[in-house]
């Protein structure tokens, strides 16, 4: 079983992965209706219509591939998808707040990883230079 971390109350914690599951019915692309769970690979071209999904998870195949992180960002910015967007599969502690950055509001870590440091990983710094998806003015805009 994986474990479920997500945002609330401006907040990062371990949620009830097993509840979680029972809320969502994963369905891939092909087979998607407005309204429902989408499930998406990190090679999938955009389709304005996924605005409309009430939650959308990004598989990643291994923490090498960051074409998720990239998808992301084209659902938060390109579709203005405001809805939450899950990391799933091989997501790992040390790219979670890069993850975060992207526009991705929970994650299902690996039963492998442990949550308590990924909990700690997830807002190392408190300032960045470079713009984002969270906070889309750089350093030298918000002075």
């Amino acid at each position: 079983m994986h474990h479920l971390i997500n945002k609330q109350n401006d907040a990062w914690q371990l949620a009830d992965a097993q509840s979680a599951d029972q809320q969502h019915a994963w369905c891939d692309a092909e087979n998607w209706q407005p309204g429902q769970a989408l499930k998406l690979s990190v090679d999938a071209e955009l389709d304005p219509q996924w605005a409309q999904a009430s939650i959308i998870g990004i598989d990643f195949p291994a923490l090498t591939d960051g074409r998720g992180l990239s998808l992301a960002v084209l659902l938060r910015t390109r579709l203005n998808y405001s809805g939450d967007l899950r990391g799933l599969g091989a997501v790992h502690e040390d790219i979670l707040h890069f993850m975060v950055r992207c526009g991705f509001s929970s994650f299902e870590l690996p039963e492998s990883r442990d949550p308590s440091v990924a909990l700690n990983c997830i807002t190392p710094h408190k300032q960045y230079y470079q713009s984002s998806v969270v906070d889309p003015l750089n350093h030298f805009d918000r002075v």
